[in-house]
C-alpha cells in the first residue's frame, strides 16, 4: 500500500484525532482542517491524494467544497470522500454526482472508512501517473 496523503476536514476535534491517529497507524500522512474555507484553501494546494470532508462544517460546508473543488480542480485532483452525518437521498446522490468518490454517514466503522479510503487513493494516485505517462 502506497503512503497516501490525506486531507480530513471536520470541526469535531475528538473525531479528527481518532482519524488522524488511525491513518498515520496504517502509514499515511494526515493533514486536519476544522472548517470548510481551510479545507477548500489546503485541498486546492494539489498536495493530497484523498479529501475526507464533513458535511456541516463551519464557514463553508463540506458540500460547497466539493462543489468548488469540482468546479476548478487542483492538478493534481484529489479524490474526495464525504463523511457527514446527512444521510438523505438527496445529499448521498447529489454529492456523488457532484463528483465525490464515496459516500459514508455517521456514525461510521473507522476501519472501513480507512480501506475505502485506501481503495480510493490506490485508484486515485494510479490514474495520475497514467495521465502522466
Amino acid at each position: 500500500m502506497p503512503r497516501l496523503h490525506i486531507l480530513v476536514a471536520d470541526d469535531h476535534v475528538f473525531l479528527t484525532e481518532l482519524l488522524r491517529h488511525k491513518l498515520v497507524i496504517a502509514g499515511h500522512a494526515v493533514e486536519v482542517v476544522s472548517d470548510g474555507m481551510e479545507a477548500l484553501e489546503r485541498a486546492r494546494s494539489g498536495l493530497f491524494d484523498v479529501v475526507v470532508l464533513d458535511g456541516l462544517m463551519p464557514k463553508m460546508d463540506g458540500f460547497e467544497v466539493l462543489r468548488r473543488l469540482k468546479a476548478d480542480p487542483p492538478d493534481p485532483e484529489p479524490a474526495v470522500v464525504m463523511l457527514t452525518a446527512l444521510q438523505g437521498e438527496n445529499d448521498i446522490v447529489g454529492a456523488l454526482r457532484m463528483g465525490a468518490a464515496d459516500y459514508l454517514a455517521k456514525p461510521f466503522i473507522p476501519e472501513e472508512l480507512i480501506a475505502r479510503i485506501e481503495r480510493i487513493g490506490v485508484m486515485a494516485t494510479a490514474t495520475r501517473h497514467a495521465k502522466r505517462a
